[in-house]
């Protein structure tokens, strides 16, 4: 009898398993991250679709969770709760809301791997081996290098910030490469910014103001993706062929003076 117990037991488990999850709206919003107040609120905009209603008591399901999540990853993006409403409007009138979600995010989700790093007054100092300068966070904190947050500062690419520390170690003022920086942004936003409507032009353009076609928006995403490797990849290889040329230009006759005196040592027997 025992065999048959477990069977059984094992038989419920599944069966309990292939039940819908419901929510009370407290649990709803729990899950969703968000609170009661919003889920109210997004369902007053038609953002959400109604409960089932038991009684007096509304009943959600992993539907509206899911459709909770998709609103929290949009306003995540900066978009606001009527172009959301938009976008849902397309999505019930056939569209499909999950390409253009991954559309969205690879236009733009962020363009590096870096996690921003926090940092204390005193993790600077140590950071820079003691020779670090007050003077030096306005300048950083404009440019966006380090974003103040009361007392603390965060980097949004602590490998911009460890590159700085270690000029300053040999020698070169923080100040002075960040000016540099200043210039480099400059021209880089400008380059990026020209790469970036040669694809609007010639890839988005043709579908006017409007929403592209369904069966078009993956391959746009995938578009998108493919374009990431290939500008770091061109960028990285025009920041090398610079730096070759400004090498050269500038250090290379000093190289030649040193192995010139070197090789003018009387060698020793």
């Amino acid at each position: 009898m025992k065999p048959l117990n477990k069977k059984s037991k094992a038989a419920g488990d599944a069966e309990e398993l292939r039940k819908p999850v419901e929510y009370s709206i407290e649990d709803l919003a729990r899950a969703a991250k968000t609170t009661v107040r919003n889920v109210r609120a997004y369902q007053d905009r038609g953002l959400i679709p109604p409960p089932e209603r038991r009684g007096r008591t509304g009943v959600y399901s992993e539907a509206h969770l899911s459709r909770l999540r998709i609103i929290g990853h949009l306003l995540q993006r900066g978009y606001t709760l009527a172009s959301i409403g938009e976008l849902i409007e397309a999505w019930e009138r056939g569209q499909d809301i999950a390409g253009l979600i991954g559309l969205e995010s690879a236009v733009s989700s962020p363009w590096t791997d870096e996690t921003p790093a926090t940092y204390s007054l005193i993790d600077l100092v140590k950071l820079f081996g003691g020779r670090f300068e007050l003077s030096w966070i306005v300048k950083a904190n404009e440019l966006g290098i380090i974003k103040q947050q009361g007392a603390r500062f965060v980097a949004p690419s602590p490998r911009t910030l460890q590159a700085g520390a270690e000029l300053v170690s040999v020698g070169i003022p923080l100040d002075e490469m960040l000016d540099v920086v200043a210039g480099l942004r400059a021209n880089v936003e400008r380059a990026a910014d020209e790469m970036v409507r040669l694809v609007e032009h010639y890839i988005f353009d043709k579908y006017g103001s409007g929403l592209p076609p369904k069966e078009d928006v993956p391959k746009l995403g995938e578009i998108i993706w493919r374009l990431r490797p290939l500008v770091e990849m061109a960028v990285h290889a025009e920041v090398a062929r610079a730096m070759e040329i400004a090498a050269n230009k500038h250090l290379g006759d000093r190289l030649a003076t040193v192995l010139e005196q070197m090789s003018n040592q009387p060698r020793s027997s």
